[in-house]
Parts: C-alpha cells; structure tokens; sequence
C-alpha cells in the first residue's frame, strides 16, 4: 500500500494524494465550513449552498455537470455537516481530469442563478418536512439540541423554514467567498492514478482561488448550556422510538481512542452487550445500538432503539444497568481483545472502498490538520487497557449530561 501524501499548493490550498490498487479514482473537495460556523440568522446556509453548488456555472448547465459524472459510469454527490462540506466524484480511474475539473468549476464558480435558487429552497424546505415525518431523525434532533441548548451544534444542519426563508443568491454567494478559501478547502485524490500528473491537475484547477480572502472560518463556541433530563414528541408512529445521550468531550481528546472501544463494547455490531441484553435475551427491540459523535471541542454518546412503548421503561433499565456495568466493572481480556480485533477488522475492510478512504483522509485532515495514517488508528486502538475503559465511561456516563430523547406515537 502506498503511503498518502501531503502537498500544499501556492495559495495554501492543501493536497492529499492517496494512491492504491484499483480500477476508480475518487475526487473530493473537503471545506471546514459547516452548521456551527453559520452566524445567527443565517442557520441552514452552508447545506443551502451546498445544494447550489450543483445547479450550474456560467459554462456548464445543471444537466451538463450530472452527464459528465453519470455518464462515464461515475457518481457524485455531496454532503454538510456541523463543521465541515465535502463534494466528491468517483469515477472510472480514466476519468479523473473530469473529476477534477468539473468539482473544481463548481467550487470556484457557481452562478447560483435566481431561477435555480427559489426552486432549491422549496426542495430544501420539502427536505425538511421529509425527516420531520422520519422519527428516529426526530429523535437524534430533539436529543442533540437538548444536549447542546443555546449552542450551534445543537441546531439541525438544514436550518429551518424560517431562517431560509429570507436568505437571497447574494447571500449564499458572500458566504462562499469568505468561507470556500483555500486555507480552508483540502482536495484529496484516492485510487488509481500517477501522482505528479494528479498534483498537476489539481494544481492548474485550483490554483485560480488564490484571488479570494484567505481568512479562516470561526468555529461558533461557547457554553452549550445545562443539559435538559428528558424530551418527548407525539407523532402518528406505531413504535416509540428512543435515544439516550451523553455530552462528552472531542475529537482532540487523547481518550477518544477509549472512549470508541468503549462504544463498541456496548453497541456496535451482534455481539455487542446492549444488542446481546435488550434484543437477543428479552427480545425488547429489533435493532439497538450504540455511537460516539465526536466534534472538535466537544462529542456526545448515543444509545438508539425502536421498540414497543409498554416496554420502554423495562428497557431503560436493562440499558442503564448494562452502562453501570461497564462504568464499575473491568472488561475481561478476552471480550476486550475481541472487541478490538472486531473494530480494527470492520476499519480495515472499510478501506478497501475508495470512497471510504477518501472520507477518512479528508475529515481526519479538517479535523486535526495533519495525515493521519492508518497505522495510528489501528495501533492507538490496540493500545487501549480494560483501565482505559473504566476510566473514559465514569467520564462519559455523567448524569449531569445524560437526556433521554422520546419520540412516541400520538
């Protein structure tokens, strides 16, 4: 496997080239610009443009841009969230100038036209209603903004009916110009390719963005708020849907290599205990898991089922005697080493996928600013002690940041 590649181009625009064994390329933009970064009064701006993005430059229609991707056999696609929007393409390996190219005229010029933007919020709007009407979005809604209160993390990425609402081209295209910065914007390439004529494609595609403002994005901070005890919607639903979660600490946290052996001991995957207890011995939910969501300065710990709602109480018992039970309680050697090998074996196969590789580069780089390879995620989660593991789950499982989220039927 050949090692991934750190380059910087003259505007300070950052390259990551990440060739490996394949018969595709994958081509992503990564921008450190997302729903936290958004001012008040403007929340849901950075997944509208990211919507706008597609919809034409002054040399290319709508239609244009998805014949050139589609049509080589190809996809792209692109997505917003609380800190950052990628836009990738992934390709047949012959085709990565169309990649590159046609990301990049995106990234640099769209024209946002007028016809196009009213249209687009309307969709966006629609988007909105849609998982309105999905309950477990619900759920994880509701729980994340009672976890962050009076906090930009803990309002949804689309925004609103409202703050769309009053939002104009004009507004999107200032955004972009001073959030779509080369300090701000990584391009990974992933895949089949010859690395220098990689870098040069990039380089005389991207080069042009060095004429925009260079100041950096500000992360929205500041204290989240207390943590609300428990928080519930009616809705024309048959199951009660239900999500427990923990306000924790971020990504830069030397403990977050515990604290996802710890997630997966609990809740990820057949074997883990909640799936064990709450499904496989008592049959109370069909799925139930486990997950932690890490930020750049804060994170939060989820437990998520859907089930019958006589049975909710019986079933927040058995999930918070199984959280006891980590938190006062060693792991044996032998479910901790299986619970690793199972984490670095699922990390591992997920690397296969180009695609798979591109995300990981680009939002680990967004989110610590350097490579980071894939031996020091496998190596830091090996590492990890039963000690670590009690240590980070009297940590996380404090009731001060514990809420319970409940969507039930009406």
């Amino acid at each position: 496997m050949n090692t991934p590649t750190l380059h910087r181009l003259a505007n300070g625009l950052r390259v990551i080239l990440v060739p490996c064994e394949a018969e595709s390329v994958a081509f992503g933009l990564f921008v450190a610009s997302g729903s936290r970064h958004e001012p008040k009064g403007c929340e849901g701006i950075s997944h509208f443009i990211e919507h706008m993005m597609f919809k034409g430059t002054p040399t290319r229609r709508t239609v244009d841009i998805t014949r050139a991707i589609e049509g080589r056999g190809g996809n792209f696609n692109a997505y917003t969230s609380e800190e950052s929007t990628c836009y990738y393409a992934h390709l047949p390996y012959e085709y990565l100038d169309d990649a590159v190219d046609i990301l990049s005229d995106m990234y640099l010029n769209a024209s946002m036209p007028k016809d196009e933007f009213v249209r687009e919020k309307q969709v966006i709007i629609e988007e909105i209603k849609m998982y309105a009407d999905d309950p477990e979005a619900v759920v994880m809604e509701n729980l994340q903004h009672a976890l962050f209160p009076r906090h930009p993390l803990g309002l949804p990425v689309a925004g609103t009916p409202e703050s769309l609402g009053p939002m104009s081209p004009s507004d999107l295209k200032s955004y972009v110009a001073s959030h779509y910065t080369p300090k701000n914007t990584v391009a990974v390439v992933v895949g089949r390719f010859e690395e220098a004529r990689a870098l040069d494609l990039v380089a005389r595609s991207l080069e042009k963005a060095s004429a925009r403002a260079q100041a950096r994005a500000l992360t929205r901070t500041g204290a989240p708020g207390p943590v609300a005890a428990e928080i519930m919607a009616a809705k024309d639903v048959q199951q009660t849907q239900l999500a427990i979660g923990y306000r924790t600490f971020g990504v830069d946290d030397p403990r977050k290599y515990a604290a996802s052996v710890f997630d997966a001991l609990l809740g990820r995957g057949m074997s883990s205990r909640l799936f064990q207890e709450v499904r496989e011995k008592r049959g109370l939910s069909y799925d139930i898991a486990s997950r932690m969501h890490f930020f750049t300065d804060a994170g939060f710990f989820t437990v998520t089922a859907g089930l019958d709602g006589a049975k909710k109480d019986l079933a927040l018992k058995v999930i918070d005697r199984e959280l006891e039970r980590i938190r006062t309680k060693k792991v044996s050697a032998a479910e901790l080493k299986r619970t690793k090998e199972f984490m670095i074996g699922n990390f591992r196969l997920s690397h296969e996928r180009v695609t798979s590789k591109l995300f990981y580069y680009g939002s680990t780089f967004l989110s610590f600013g350097r490579v980071v390879p894939i031996e020091e995620q496998v190596d830091s989660t090996r590492r990890v002690t039963a000690n670590d593991i009690i240590e980070v789950a009297r940590e996380i499982l404090n009731p001060a940041n514990r809420c319970v989220s409940l969507v039930v039927p009406r």
